[in-house]
């Protein structure tokens, strides 16, 4: 095989850990996983489009990456030599693949199966490290140049922002061509045979298509979320729903206790947490970790304790009877439990503007991610909010954006942003802070291209030129679900323990737990709760409590298990 007959991608600097080489004692470590074999060249090892991929590590010769295999566009993205090894997160994800490889020359490889990849993740500490480590920088690196699905689709369109919102909560390296001025994508259309009225469309690895899917049927589609083909009579120990720190903590810690555990959520693991791009405030990580690792290592524990993860559906309805809970998901699909713990969490609100719907996803945004970075690169934006998620959104996107305003109502920073974060971005160059700011209309027409502020201390207006906009501010409880059956605060958070009115009518006489809502067996963690603190390590802290709160429920009831099998964490 003849490498220089395709053109390679330039990555740019180079971390160490995207490729480190393996010791002796590492390859002796992996051997024990997997099975040796030999490779001839241009024998092709996974392709784009395979369900699923096996560890490999080069023992002799060389194993090249490719996108579009076959195709007039084909790229080599990297090679990898002796004592390195093939995969990104996908293969711990259990995301099809998007890109083949194929080796250069002949030579011998090490096959781990992903199963047992999860084996390394658990068991070997050290290897797990260094695993995880160049699998998320690598994912990282897959994500600026847009490698995967291909997204066709109008900005103006509500599913494409759909579309968009879901492969960047998820964290999916994808690519956008946008219907209006792409003439990529009028082409891609006429060749492909597809009238206007059906987009958007989405290209998958491998070459099927999908017509404007739903967010459950392109997960499926990307191996990431499975559409229910039966309704599960079973009834289940605990059912967490949603997936942010607190319930995945919550999860992690119910399956650990013995407790058959399923875990909800509507659009990607990690919630908003998941989008951060940097927490430094979170015990145990003075460096710091992104959103995506601590979600991605949050789901390895869940996989590891045999938590059932239903991903894609949202809760869209609840009943209880007979000491049991009932959720009804909108895939159709209903959860019986005995313990029911509610992670929902929050959405940002939005702001009062003329206009902004036709920007959301496209300009305006409610996540810094590396997405939404790389959208704005090289240009102005806007931060509206004061809170840490705000100060961390700042902090990002002043490493790719060549101004960062940050515009709050209050007089600063000092009432609601941890003192880290304003020692952080007192001292950063291209960081400045409006107070007593407003942002009062959007101007752009195909595109945002700036921003109407009013100082409302001076009432003086201007305009500034932005090409992306970012809110964090307030939030409303994703409660709306509950159909108002259990006691909330006056802003819709469900209210907890001695919270609970004395009069309300589900509460009967049991006094409710510290988490526990107004139903008994029924709790609440994170940021749905009334009057919870906004921090992960918060959150965390009470998706794990909240375990132990349902074992002290259950006994009471006297359905609790006498000695619950219990597995260190």
């Amino acid at each position: 095989m003849t490498t220089s007959r395709r053109p390679e991608v330039d990555p740019g600097p180079e971390n160490p850990d995207v490729r480190p080489l393996l010791g002796e004692t590492q390859l002796s470590t992996l051997r024990r996983y997997g099975v040796e074999h030999r490779v001839v060249d241009g024998e092709v090892l996974f392709t784009d489009g395979d369900r699923t991929y096996d560890l490999i590590v080069v023992l002799e010769g060389g194993v090249e990456i490719v996108e579009h295999r076959g195709q007039p566009d084909e790229v080599v993205i990297i090679t990898y030599g002796p004592r390195e090894f093939l995969g990104e997160i996908s293969l711990l994800t259990g995301q099809s693949v998007y890109l083949s490889a194929i080796a250069t020359s002949d030579g011998r490889v090490l096959r781990i199966p992903s199963g047992q990849v999860k084996v390394i993740m658990s068991e070997e500490p050290d290897l797990s490290e260094l695993i995880l480590r160049a699998f998320l920088l690598r994912h990282s690196r897959l994500t600026n140049l847009g490698s995967g699905p291909v997204l066709v689709g109008s900005r103006f369109d509500a599913d494409t922002r759909r579309l968009l919102e879901v492969f960047a909560r998820n964290r999916l390296s994808s690519r956008w061509l946008e219907l209006e001025g792409s003439s990529e994508a009028e082409s891609l259309i006429r060749e492909l045979h597809v009238p206007v009225s059906e987009l958007p469309i989405v290209i998958l690895p491998g070459g099927s298509l999908l017509r404007n899917p739903t967010s459950l049927a392109l997960l499926d589609s990307l191996g990431l979320a499975q559409a229910p083909t039966e309704d599960l009579s079973e009834v289940c120990d605990l059912l967490v729903v949603g997936g942010g720190p607190a319930g995945l903590a919550a999860a992690v810690y119910g399956a650990s206790e013995g407790l058959t555990t399923t875990l909800a959520e509507g659009t990607a693991l990690g919630g908003q947490a998941g989008t951060s791009t940097r927490i430094e405030n979170y015990l145990g990580f003075p460096a710091g970790l992104s959103g995506e690792e601590l979600a991605a290592r949050a789901v390895l524990q869940a996989q590891k304790f045999g938590v059932r993860v239903k991903l894609g559906t949202n809760a869209v309805a609840l009943s209880s009877s007979g000491g049991l809970h009932r959720v009804q998901f909108d895939d159709g699909e209903t959860v019986t439990a005995n313990s029911v713990i509610i992670a929902t969490g929050a959405r940002y609100n939005r702001l009062p503007l003329n206009r902004l719907s036709d920007f959301e996803g496209v300009g305006v945004y409610y996540a810094a991610t590396q997405m939404e970075a790389k959208a704005c690169s090289g240009g102005p934006v806007v931060v509206v909010g004061g809170g840490n998620s705000a100060g961390q959104a700042a902090m990002y996107l002043a490493r790719r954006c060549t101004d960062v305003r940050i515009a709050i109502r209050g007089e600063s920073l000092a009432s609601s942003m941890s003192r880290y974060l304003i020692d952080q971005i007192e001292q950063h160059p291209q960081i400045q802070v409006s107070p007593q700011t407003e942002v009062i209309g959007l101007i752009g027409e195909q595109n945002l291209e700036g921003v109407e502020l009013r100082d409302n201390a001076s009432q003086e207006f201007s305009t500034v030129p932005v090409c992306g906009l970012f809110v964090f501010i307030g939030a409303n409880p994703c409660t709306g679900w509950l159909g108002g059956q259990l006691a909330e605060d006056d802003h819709g958070f469900l209210l907890t323990g001695t919270d609970v009115p004395l009069n309300h009518p589900e509460r009967g006489d049991a006094v409710p737990l510290v988490l526990e809502t107004s139903r008994p067996g029924i709790f609440c963690v994170g940021d749905a709760r009334s009057r919870s603190i906004k921090r992960v390590a918060t959150a965390i802290g009470e998706g794990s409590m909240a375990v132990r709160l349902v074992f002290d429920r259950v006994e009471t009831t006297g359905l609790a298990v006498a000695d619950p099998e219990r597995v260190d964490v």
